[in-house]
């Protein structure tokens, strides 16, 4: 069936997707001609991770296009829909910050960060600047010497800043135009490489303090001038049209292949980026892949200068920007200067890249087979946490593929009046899998639960009752708290794990992350000690019961002393029971404290 499903693939440029046995897209990639491409797989002499991914595949699925364009396109959109396992980079893509001056109502200037870079009226963006530090430092600065807008909102009144000579008092006074257009002028053309303006207005301003004797403020500011100077003494690069342009250079070596992008704004070097990902199809297409994938969540320059080999054509009409490769001269030794950064960066890393592929994904596929497992991209993990003796809280950490996911990590307030783990558990698990089932999220392969067979069974339970079918398995602590057991929820059996093994210390990361995530919600919760926080950890408490009680005591003090009659005014009898009660038992948990 497998053989005569890859005989009927046309010859089309398409979208192809490799799927597990869970049926789970597991790869995405675009072709030319999908017949030739596909059939590759299967029929060709493949190594490495192309290798394991094959291995992976059950079926697969595949759309037709009409162009190659819309081909990439696709692959795009279907990779950032199914976050497929082997189209993950080994790095997380980074959002760089950029220092974005926004020119109307009022001038303003700060650091900001996009994911997807948009154009906005008003709004002018420079960078990226890898080092935030430094962005943050250039901003502080021109405000400090220049006289923008600092606060936010709309305020009535002028501020501090006015008073200090720091702000124009946009708020209330009448603004001359004149002044507004010199200013902006000058903070743009310094922000486009003009350097001797930020350095001129510096000194004068250190001049003008030294003549009235205000030293302190005349030093601080020298030292701000010796920090700019550093920073500012960034990699000539003798190119004068001053065009944003970024240099792209790559390098491939034992299938793991090192993506290089210099940024260069107006005529210097700002810094750079460096992804490293696994090769699975044709190394040129992974590449044009890479780079739309990069500038679809950072700014498109005026010109990519790229290696020969990638489409530019393709790149350049989807970016919607000038895609060179140079034959010679400087645009050409910046294209060899980031092939040549990409080839360290991945010489220097790529054992590390093995050692922590040994113990992250080498450790998750050695628990798969040791639990008699098909698949096991994702864990969840459970822990419980008691707060005050009666209220608990609970936190889920997920693993992908042997790493944290932690934009998948959940935090749960528990409604049990009383320290019962069995029943937490219980509550727990039903609200994130019935949830899941509800919205149709994903589902994990195995289940975690921070204890033995009683929180097994509790787990059990209900995902029996909601007709869920995922392993489950416990992880005992010793009497120093420390990863003992690794407990199997079918037959609540000890699994053997030598101590000194990648499972073991895997299983030992995946606990100590689930216990430090939830006792930091636990943490937090008790530490707040406002009566807001307070408030959110009693039943039968909403947002808008929470905002009149605020408003009628306003201090927890006051809340405590109030009668139950009182409190009644505002909450039914039975809640501001519960809240009595709270409040008594978090008193008497913080005098056995003392």
């Amino acid at each position: 069936m497998f053989k005569e499903k890859l005989n009927t693939i046309p010859h089309l440029p398409g979208s192809y997707q490799m799927r597990n046995v869970n049926n789970t897209i597991i790869y995405v990639g675009k072709a030319k001609d999908l017949k030739k491409r596909v059939n590759s797989y299967f029929k060709g002499n493949v190594t490495g991770k192309t290798a394991k991914m094959v291995s992976e595949v059950h079926d697969f699925t595949y759309i037709t296009t009409n162009t190659e364009q819309e081909a990439f396109i696709l692959e795009l959109n279907l990779i950032k829909q199914y976050n497929p396992k082997y189209n993950i980079l080994l790095k997380d893509d980074k959002s760089y910050p950029y220092i974005e001056y926004i020119g109307k109502p009022e001038p303003k200037l700060k650091v900001s960060r996009y994911l997807s870079i948009k154009k906005k009226d008003n709004k002018v963006l420079f960078g990226p600047y890898p080092n935030a530090y430094a962005a943050r430092k250039i901003v502080n600065l021109i405000n400090r010497l220049y006289p923008l807008k600092k606060c936010d909102g709309n305020p009535k009144k002028v501020c501090l800043y006015y008073h200090i000579g720091e702000c124009l008092g946009y708020c209330e006074k009448k603004i001359d135009n004149t002044k507004l257009v010199q200013m902006e002028n000058e903070i743009l053309e310094f922000l486009k490489s003009n350097d001797k303006i930020l350095i001129n207005k510096i000194i004068d301003k250190i001049n003008n303090f030294s003549e009235t004797l205000n030293f302190e403020a005349a030093i601080e500011l020298k030292k701000e001038l010796q920090y700019i100077e550093v920073i500012l003494d960034k990699q000539k690069v003798e190119l004068h049209d001053y065009i944003n342009r970024d240099a792209i250079g790559f390098y491939c070596d034992e299938n793991l292949v090192s993506v290089q992008i210099l940024f260069i704004r107006n005529g210097k070097i700002v810094g750079g980026n460096n992804d490293k990902f696994y090769l699975i199809s044709d190394l040129y297409d992974e590449v044009n892949t890479y780079i739309l994938n990069f500038y679809s969540k950072h700014e498109v320059p005026k010109e990519i200068l790229v290696e020969n080999g990638l489409n530019t054509d393709i790149i350049a009409n989807i970016l919607k920007t000038k895609v060179d490769i140079p034959k010679k001269g400087n645009r050409k030794n910046l294209v060899n200067m980031a092939n040549v950064n990409a080839k360290i960066s991945l010489e220097q890393e790529i054992n590390i890249i093995k050692k922590d592929e040994k113990r992250t994904i080498g450790a998750n596929e050695d628990l798969m087979k040791l639990l008699n497992l098909k698949v096991l991209n994702r864990i969840d993990a459970f822990d419980n946490s008691n707060l005050f003796g009666s209220y608990s809280v609970s936190g889920m950490v997920v693993f992908k593929n042997g790493k944290p996911s932690k934009k998948d990590y959940r935090k749960y307030k528990i409604s049990l009046d009383k320290n019962d783990d069995y029943n937490t558990m219980k509550e727990v698990i039903y609200r994130r899998y019935y949830k899941a089932l509800v919205e149709k999220l994903e589902m994990p392969d195995l289940i975690i639960v921070d204890g033995g067979e009683n929180q097994i069974r509790a787990c059990k339970e209900v995902l029996d009752s909601l007709r869920i079918d995922i392993k489950v398995c416990g992880l005992k602590k010793n009497n120093n708290h420390r990863t003992n057991e690794l407990i199997d929820g079918d037959t609540l059996d000890v699994v053997d794990i030598p101590r000194d093994s990648d499972i073991f210390h895997y299983l030992t990361r995946i606990q100590d992350e689930v216990h430090r995530f939830t006792i930091f919600y636990h943490k937090t919760i008790r530490d707040k000690g406002s009566i807001a926080s307070i408030l959110d950890n009693i039943d039968g408490i909403g947002a808008v019961r929470k905002k009149e009680l605020i408003k009628k005591f306003g201090s927890v003090k006051k809340m405590q002393e109030a009668s139950i009659e009182e409190l009644r005014e505002i909450v039914p009898e039975q809640t501001a029971k519960n809240i009595k009660k709270f409040l008594e038992e978090r008193d008497k948990a913080k005098n056995e404290g003392n």
